[in-house]
């Protein structure tokens, strides 16, 4: 089984709870444990938050979730001026700044992490964690169960519906694999 959720979201900060209690919710239906909840939430607050900072002149931005055997996997997708990772990340913030510490939020959270700045069409941000489960858990039959997948096949996807990257230009949203 994989679980796939996304959304588009309005560059507005009521959003963000929006989509970490949507992600939450169904984490802790699977049975994934606490602190891994926790950090999930905290990366995809963290990159959410950014987008509606930074994402100028965009209006709305999506948010791609992946829960796929034992990962997940996010992907945060605006349509802004682009952002400049490579200079940010290396720049650490002051001790006593309230802002700039998102990057190095994600970076420590996330067991891998990928920026993409598409130059004036926007960014990408994708974070990936392990999944780690409770006793009896339904995500270990779910998601970890590969005779059931085998057995099943894999579904064939029919029709047109709503990608991560409709709003983008074709192929914008094809570096971040």
């Amino acid at each position: 089984m994989e679980a796939t959720i996304a959304l588009r979201l309005p560059r507005d900060a009521a959003s963000v709870p929006v989509i970490r209690q949507l992600l939450d919710s169904s984490l802790q239906a699977l049975g994934v444990i606490p602190q891994i909840r926790e950090d999930i939430q905290l990366m995809l607050s963290e990159a959410c938050s950014n987008v509606i900072q930074h994402a100028t002149p965009s209006d709305d931005y999506m948010v791609s979730t992946e829960l796929s055997r034992d990962r997940c996997i996010i992907k945060v997708v605006d349509a802004g001026n682009g952002f400049d990772f490579d200079g940010a990340s290396s720049s650490a913030p002051a001790s006593t700044s309230e802002h700039g510490r998102g990057l190095l939020i994600m970076q420590a959270l996330a067991d891998d992490i990928r920026f993409v700045n598409r130059h004036e069409k926007g960014s990408i941000v994708c974070l990936e964690k392990a999944l780690r489960f409770v006793d009896d858990a339904p995500g270990l039959s779910l998601l970890l169960n590969e005779e059931l997948e085998l057995d099943e096949g894999l579904p064939e996807v029919v029709g047109d519906g709503p990608h991560v990257g409709d709003h983008l230009p074709a192929g914008d949203h094809a570096d971040v694999k």
